[in-house]
């Protein structure tokens, strides 16, 4: 059994215009901001319309609630259900709560516990049934026709699909003339909204969707393609196997091209995001600048809005990868270095590493599992550098003082 959903018929520009003003002043009107480090790094003139700034720290607010709104009075008083174990659960919750509509979420047995703990925290009944998605979504099937209460799909929806798209009408008032916006695709509700909205005011505008190649659902529905669904990818919130119904034919009537892009892209756009242009962003919320990163040349010269829909990320997920993005720009190095097993040896190594300004933050000695001759030892020194060169350095000077030094990892 599946969750119900209605599909009378596709919604329009004029529902997306209708959304706007309906859910004006509920939810944050987020700004659209010019990149310029961005724009200098990669040749594009990018602006960025910051959805990670909502209050539940993502876009999906904006569905949940244009669908709240045109519940009837007697849908209101049953309430609401959904299948969610993540940003769509907190975005239903919270505005649910605000008009007194009672709202249950269904989420899988593994969903962490900050989550569950900040679904309840907005006043939400969580119930938590199956190993998955799927198993959680039968389980909100089942509970839906006991309670008689509405399923709000998170993308596959005509009022949740109008709210997404009120992002497009900000973007276009708010922002300059684009020649393309760069949208993430998961179910495919946000780049459906936004499409009704952009080919309807600037036809001329490229709308352009990008998923992580792990999850290539809409690509396939697009093209017939076969590609193989699944996998752990950073960018969560649009790793969805099956697209939506109803985002599919938007999508083949408004979209002009779907792009993939692949995880150590995705890794390197979080971490620019971060370091760069001092945005904190989720996997998802990082897809739009992988694009151009991953193609600089078809967007050179090009005037590009990216919508970073989402900054809910773990905080232990963020530390390793803006740990990693150090290593490989040479500023984080783990060196192994062959010296003999003598007292004053890692003094002098010290020494010369402080000497070229290198900074030593971690040292481990391997002498028993070591194929190296018994009096000597391997030695792996972990270095904070200012970048490439001066590890080059470091290491330069190291060989000269007579140690075999090799790069461990990055």
């Amino acid at each position: 059994m599946k969750p119900q959903i209605l599909p009378a018929a596709l919604p329009t520009a004029d529902d997306v215009r209708a959304a706007a003003p309906r859910i004006a002043g509920r939810i944050t009107r987020t700004p659209i901001i010019h990149a310029e480090k961005l724009s200098a790094m990669t040749g594009a003139d990018i602006w960025l319309k910051l959805e990670n700034l909502q209050y539940t720290g993502a876009f999906k607010e904006r569905g949940a609630l244009n669908k709240l709104l045109l519940l009837s009075d007697d849908e209101r008083a049953r309430g609401v259900i959904a299948a969610s174990a993540g940003n769509h659960a907190q975005g239903l919750a919270r505005h649910a709560r605000a008009l007194g509509i009672p709202a249950t979420i269904v989420m899988p047995i593994t969903t962490p516990d900050v989550k569950v703990r900040q679904t309840r925290e907005l006043g939400a009944e969580v119930v938590l049934v199956g190993n998955d998605f799927d198993e959680a979504k039968l389980a909100a099937a089942k509970i839906q026709d006991e309670r008689s209460l509405t399923f709000v799909h998170p993308f596959d929806d005509p009022e949740v699909i109008a709210g997404q798209g009120t992002i497009a009408i900000e973007m276009l008032e708010d922002g300059p003339k684009f020649d393309a916006m760069i949208v993430p695709i998961g179910g495919g509700g946000l780049i459906a909204g936004m499409a009704l909205a952009v080919k309807d005011k600037s036809p001329e505008t490229e709308m352009i969707g990008v998923q992580t190649a792990l999850f290539p659902s809409m690509l396939n529905t697009r093209d017939g393609g076969e590609r193989p669904t699944g996998g752990n990818t950073l960018a969560e919130g649009i790793a969805v196997k099956e697209a939506g119904m109803l985002t599919r034919e938007i999508v083949a009537q408004s979209i002009d091209d779907i792009v993939l892009v692949d995880e150590r892209i995705l890794e390197r756009a979080l971490s620019i995001l971060m370091n760069e242009q001092k945005v904190l962003v989720e996997g998802a919320g990082a897809a739009g600048l992988a694009t151009i990163l991953d193609d600089p040349a078809r967007f050179a010269g090009k005037t590009v809005g990216l919508v970073l829909c989402g900054g809910n990320i773990d905080a232990r997920l963020l530390s390793m990868i803006l740990m990693r993005d150090l290593a490989r720009s040479g500023r984080l190095a783990r060196l192994r270095i062959q010296l003999l097993d003598m007292p004053g040896q890692l003094v002098r190594v010290a020494t010369i590493i402080a000497n070229q300004d290198g900074n030593l933050i971690d040292v481990g000695h391997h002498r028993t599992y070591s194929d190296l001759p018994a009096k000597m030892t391997c030695m792996d020194v972990t270095v904070d550098t200012q970048g490439r060169e001066h590890l080059n350095r470091i290491i330069d000077n190291l060989r000269k003082e007579g140690y075999e030094v090799e790069i461990a990892a990055y």
